[in-house]
This record gives structure tokens, sequence and C-alpha cells, in this order.
């Protein structure tokens, strides 16, 4: 696959999401779907800079809205990443650009 492809549409689920490219003290990133729509964050929650996932890969969403942080349960919307409750409320997650090409989430901020 491509240097700039963090993985196919199917590889998540659709209302779910997916963390990506984890090594080491790289961050990696979230993909979270709805539909044919993506978005993608750095893996980092806003309080106290710790992965959002607790398993490596396994990022917690409710009913294709919220992604969860599994480490204090703050709740950060798909569209924008805005933390909408919890201990970072108003806080943002890291945005990620990409684009979605011939059924690949595509990093577009990388050249």
């Amino acid at each position: 696959m491509d240097a700039h492809c963090l993985c196919r549409i199917e590889d998540v689920p659709d209302g779910g999401a997916l963390a990506v490219g984890q090594s080491g003290t790289e961050a990696g990133v979230v993909v979270v779907r709805r539909g044919e729509r993506v978005w993608a964050y750095r893996n980092r929650c806003p309080h106290f800079s710790v992965p959002l996932d607790f398993d490596p890969g396994l990022v917690i969403t409710y009913e294709a809205q919220v992604i969860m942080c599994a480490h204090h349960s703050a709740l950060f919307r798909f569209e924008d990443g805005l933390c909408i409750d919890g201990p970072c409320a108003g806080a943002c997650l890291d945005a990620v650009a990409v684009k979605l090409v011939d059924g690949k989430v595509m990093r577009s901020d990388v050249a």
C-alpha cells in the first residue's frame, strides 16, 4: 500500500474507529468513519497527552457520533474532534487531513 495510505475504508467499522500507524513513541492516527465519510486525528488525548486507545488499535465509539478516550472517558465528536464531555471539555483532538481515494483513506497533509 502507498506510504500515505492509512487504511482501506472497509477496515474501519461504519460508525467506528481504528487506530493505525502507532510505533514506539510515535502517536499514530485514529481514523473514524460514518458511512462514506472519514475523519482522522492524532492518537493523543489533549488531557495528559495519552493515547485514545487502551488496547492498541481498539478505539471506543458511541452511536457513530463520538470517540471516547479509554483512559478517562472524554468524548470527542467525529466531525471536528471537539471534546464535548470529560476532563478536557472544550479542547480538540489534533486533526490529520485525509481524503478517500479508490476506497483508501489517504493522508493529504504530507507531500
